[in-house]
C-alpha cells in the first residue's frame, strides 16, 4: 500500500487530509513540524509527502532541503501545502526542491490529482 506522509501543524487539516486520502486508498502518517517529517521520511520512507511551508520549529522549507539532501529520501516527491499564495514563496517553494505547490484551503480534487499524477497511479 502506497504511503503518504502529511505534514501540518493544524491537526483539522491534518485529518481532512488524513481521512480523504485514505478513502482513496493510500496510508497515511502524520508529522506536526518539520523535525518530525524529517524523521518520519527517513524512518518510514513514503512515496510521498505532503508539506505544509509554515510549521513550528523548523519550518517546512528546511525540512523539505534536509529530505532532498538525504540520498535515502532525496527522490520522495513533495507537494507543498501552503496559505500565503506570493511569487516570492512561490519560487523558494521549487528551489528548496518542491514537486508541485498547492494552495490552502485545498480543492480535495486538486490534491488527488496531484498526488495521482506524482505517483503515476
Amino acid at each position: 500500500m502506497t504511503t503518504i506522509l502529511i505534514t501540518d501543524d493544524d491537526i483539522t487539516m491534518q485529518k481532512i487530509f488524513q481521512q480523504w486520502l485514505e478513502a482513496q486508498g493510500y496510508h497515511t502518517l502524520t508529522a506536526g513540524d518539520g523535525h518530525e517529517a524529517v524523521t518520519l521520511a527517513r524512518s518510514a520512507r513514503p512515496e510521498l509527502i505532503l508539506m505544509d511551508l509554515r510549521l513550528p520549529g523548523m519550518d517546512g522549507w528546511e525540512a523539505i532541503r534536509r529530505i532532498r539532501a538525504d540520498q535515502d529520501t532525496g527522490h520522495i516527491p513533495i507537494i507543498a501545502l501552503t496559505g500565503a499564495a506570493t511569487t516570492e514563496e512561490y519560487q523558494t517553494c521549487f528551489d528548496a526542491g518542491c514537486d508541485a505547490y498547492l494552495i490552502k484551503p485545498v480543492s480535495l480534487t486538486e490534491l488527488s490529482a496531484r498526488v495521482n499524477s506524482l505517483l503515476q497511479r
